[in-house]
């Protein structure tokens, strides 16, 4: 089984610090890296792909420095960074062969990998078209083929479902889900939605550190009894949000329904409710001012 090692990580640019003390382990599977923007997400995930270098700390795989391994490493990933360049003009065949040139793929076996992964990604009808034509979502499947080109053992994807309708996402899950028996998967996103019913382990990372590493259940616990639903009069609302972190709030039947975060004694009409990973998203980043 492969094995991604994260020791004692750190990077510093000057005085400012990017990433402190980070120490993870992933093997085969789904991990979802959850953070705002700032927390160091980024830092990460181009030093596992090795754009960056670490100032301090190592990354290893399967016991061995990646720098050491150098392009014997970079052969096993497949990484979609958030805003990959393409050429408008070509069509996802030409783009894909393109890429498998310059990645020194087998001439003799692309185009049956150029059709595996366009099937994989539902864009096999469209393969000649240019990509000029093509809608965002289109465009993201596209990156994320480039991504498996190389049948890479660990895959790198940085908010891969921006502009992904519902649809395309639930595809896209039932492929990471197949995928990911036979290799390491690092999701980075801030859709909790995306990655809590497939992931395995949730990463979060929070003022450039390690805050958690877990099953989402494992996670959802560290705020137990603490969510809590009430419905109350309008005008009763903006008093409450002054006094409570609101999780969630709709109207219906006159009456505002609330979910909020408390660590007071429950009060009358106070409904206790099962925590869930987005309520621990939003309590733990809740004086961060990117997800306000």
């Amino acid at each position: 089984m492969d094995m991604l090692t994260v020791s004692e990580l750190g990077k510093d640019y000057g005085k400012f610090t990017a990433l402190q003390n980070m120490n993870l382990q992933f093997d085969n599977g789904i991990y979802g890296l959850l953070a705002p923007n700032g927390a160091g997400k980024t830092t990460l995930i181009k030093m596992l792909v090795t754009l960056i270098k670490p100032t301090s700390g190592e990354i290893l795989y399967d016991g061995k420095p990646i720098e050491a391994l150098g392009e014997d490493y970079r052969e096993l990933i497949g990484y979609l960074p958030q805003h990959f360049g393409y050429y408008k003009h070509y069509t996802p065949q030409k783009y894909l062969s393109y890429l498998a040139a310059l990645k020194g793929m087998d001439k003799k076996t692309v185009d049956r990998r150029i059709d595996e992964v366009l099937e994989m990604v539902a864009l096999s009808d469209v393969k000649h078209k240019k990509l000029r034509k093509f809608s965002g979502g289109m465009i993201q499947r596209v990156g994320i083929a480039q991504a498996l080109l190389g049948d890479p053992k660990i895959l790198i994807l940085d908010e891969p479902t921006a502009g992904l309708d519902p649809k395309e996402r639930a595809r896209f899950r039932h492929l990471l889900s197949d995928l990911a028996r036979e290799r390491i998967i690092l999701i980075s996103t801030h859709i909790v939605s995306d990655i809590e019913s497939i992931a395995n382990e949730i990463v979060m990372l929070r003022d450039q550190t390690l805050l958690y590493k877990g099953d989402t259940a494992t996670i959802c616990e560290s705020l137990r009894g603490k969510i809590f639903e009430v419905a109350m009069p309008y005008e009763h609302f903006g008093e409450f949000r002054k006094r409570f972190l609101t999780l969630e709030e709709k109207q219906e039947h006159g009456q505002m329904l609330v979910r909020f975060y408390a660590t007071e004694q429950q009060e009358a009409g106070w409904q206790p409710a099962e925590p869930e990973l987005e309520d621990v998203f939003l309590v733990e980043y809740a004086n961060e001012s990117s997800i306000r």
